[in-house]
């Protein structure tokens, strides 16, 4: 599902209606696009760049017209504003499936602007993959068309040499959370979970991306998506919470009131109708 950016509001940001998990699928695979489309991801992204070989490019770009000329639907990531198949990956954005774009290394406005003149009711989703990018992320984050920030993380880590995947890479990711919110852009989206085989890790990657206000992650592999969906939904016991919340509140007159030995005030109230919101949402 896709939702358009809904710009300000006064409910928790963590919990904005917003796609979960976006799933890579690499742009040369083209066996793999139904595949993909059948996981369960919220969107799909067919790759046309870290996926793809510089002597598969072509190819890839003509499977993805292939996929997004019918009826299916899915974003692409297109390749980087200062390479040479930029300009060609544009001509995708007339194709009726195309749902958006992934731009890769986004550090400039430039590129999105060029997304937006080709194709002005297209979003575009920016990809923080350097340190140019993250200093640049105010500019971006505040371009017209974007609809939310994602991060890069594997190649931001290669970029600033940063060897850790938690606390070292805790400033970057807090600066997009809070760039996005100042923008009014939906939560950012965290980067890839490498370890394919490990659902601990992975479980444990989602939780900690949604405690810092991410609301949603990438992917690589179908497997992945499941945990993903589930780490982003509100737990049992939230809901339930936020049920409490809201009716102590109607019963004090949507007042501030006391529950559980707490004050329960209208940011609180807020919160909780934003995760019953979120929580129906995902009902399923």
């Amino acid at each position: 599902m896709h939702h358009v950016s809904n710009h300000g509001g006064t409910c928790s940001n963590a919990w904005r209606v917003t796609d979960r998990s976006y799933l890579f699928v690499p742009g040369n695979r083209p066996g793999r696009f139904q595949a993909a489309s059948d996981a369960g991801a919220d969107i799909v992204v067919i790759d046309l760049e870290d996926a793809v070989a510089p002597a598969d490019k072509a190819a890839a770009r003509y499977a993805a017209a292939a996929w997004l000329g019918g009826a299916r639907s899915a974003f692409v990531r297109i390749n980087g504003f200062d390479t040479e198949w930029f300009a060609e990956d544009l001509s995708l954005l007339a194709l009726p499936g195309l749902a958006g774009v992934m731009l890769a290394k986004a550090e400039v406005v430039d590129p999105i602007a060029e997304i937006r003149n080709a194709a002005p009711a297209l979003p575009v989703i920016p990809l923080i993959e350097s340190a140019r990018g993250l200093w640049n992320v105010m500019p971006l984050a505040s371009a017209p068309g974007v609809e939310r920030l994602a991060f890069g993380s594997v190649d931001f880590q290669l970029d600033l040499g940063i060897d850790g995947e938690r606390d070292e890479l805790l400033m970057a990711r807090s600066q997009l959370v809070l760039a996005s919110r100042v923008a009014g852009l939906l939560p950012p989206v965290d980067g890839v979970t490498m370890a394919l085989d490990d659902a601990e890790a992975l479980s444990r990657d989602v939780a900690y991306a949604r405690r810092l206000g991410f609301g949603g992650k990438l992917c690589v592999h179908p497997r992945q998506v499941a945990a993903i969906n589930e780490g982003f939904r509100p737990s049992a016991a939230e809901v339930e919470w936020a049920r409490r919340v809201v009716v102590a509140a109607a019963e004090a007159g949507d007042n501030a009131c006391r529950l559980d030995g707490k004050l329960v005030d209208r940011p609180v109230i807020d919160r909780a109708r934003a995760i019953l919101r979120f929580a129906d949402t995902y009902a399923r």
